[in-house]
């Protein structure tokens, strides 16, 4: 209790103060901090974005509740912050620091970014009354956030395996002044009752050889987890219901195996669906880990599976 009190209040501090941080992709994150002149912090952006030590003094409020709780840690005579801080239009939200090496970290990037998109699109386009929604693997619930703040009458779940996510979620939430965000302890829907007119889920992708459960998507390239989630979550999906995937495809041979995992059952039941992709390469650095020798692309891609309403 005492650690998301001190986070709420430093939320509040950054969020009074006019901050705002894009985070890059990890590659982009280490080669701007290894530029000459960026070791050390010298505003709450290198603190609490970049993740770089700062001098005692910088921060907004006192330094010593955060440390004893262990949001900042003592770096040689400076400190370092063991959170990220990230802006998501005007939502800001809390994540773990960089880099994203532990099991149970909390991932925050330019995936993120995509994911709101495509939930933001589905939220203008749709006809279907959404009263209760959704987000799979919620990490620091923005999927979650961005529906509830559309819908403030909608029941809107967040359902991670981690415990860490719940938490970031709840603060996040909190921070935003969003009360109709539930969360629970949930392996996809195995742990969650009941239908939904709206499912959103931005799953892990890559193939992880230390499998961290941020990252790791299985070993079909990364594609267990994603093609999982669309079996289970249509038989889940009210009438006119959606669910909305943003996910990352490992190309091989010129052909998409995660399409070719899941056609079948979209044409098989009453379903309309749409999929594309949104970037044709992402995260390129990638393909120089094992298993991924055959693999030409990674791309980022989105499908919108819609329940089709009686005749």
């Amino acid at each position: 209790m005492k650690r998301q009190s001190e986070l709420l209040q430093l939320g509040h501090r950054l969020r009074e103060s006019g901050y705002t941080f894009v985070t890059p992709t990890p590659v982009t994150h280490q080669r701007v901090n290894e530029r000459a002149g960026n070791g050390i912090g010298k505003t709450l952006r290198d603190a609490f974005g970049w993740n770089r030590s700062f001098e005692r003094g910088l921060l907004p409020i006192d330094e010593h509740p955060l440390i004893e709780c262990g949001l900042v840690q003592r770096d040689g005579e400076r400190l370092k912050s063991t959170v990220r801080w990230s802006t998501l239009d005007n939502l800001l939200l809390v994540h773990s620091a960089f880099p994203t090496t532990q099991e149970d970290s909390v991932f925050f990037g330019p995936d993120t970014y995509r994911f709101a998109q495509t939930i933001e699109r589905h939220l203008r386009s749709t006809d279907c009354a959404i009263q209760r929604a959704i987000d799979i693997g919620c990490g620091t619930g923005a999927g979650a956030m961005l529906i509830a703040r559309a819908h403030p009458q909608a029941e809107v779940l967040a359902v991670d395996i981690n415990p860490k996510a719940l938490d970031f979620t709840r603060i996040n939430a909190e921070l935003a002044g969003l009360n109709n965000v539930a969360c629970h302890a949930s392996n996809v829907l195995n742990d969650v009752e009941g239908r939904f007119d709206l499912i959103v889920a931005n799953p892990p992708y890559m193939k992880d050889s230390r499998q961290r459960a941020y990252r790791h998507g299985g070993d079909a390239l990364g594609a267990d987890l994603s093609v999982r989630i669309v079996r289970e979550s249509i038989e889940r999906l009210s009438m006119g219901g959606s669910l909305v995937l943003y996910t990352g495809v490992a190309i091989v041979d010129g052909q998409d195996p995660f399409l070719a995992a899941v056609k079948e059952t979209l044409d098989s039941a009453a379903l309309d669906w749409h999929y594309r992709e949104l970037d044709p390469d992402v995260f390129g650095e990638e393909l120089l880990e094992t298993g991924y020798e055959h693999v030409e692309r990674i791309a980022a891609v989105e499908l919108i599976v819609t329940r089709r309403l009686p005749v």
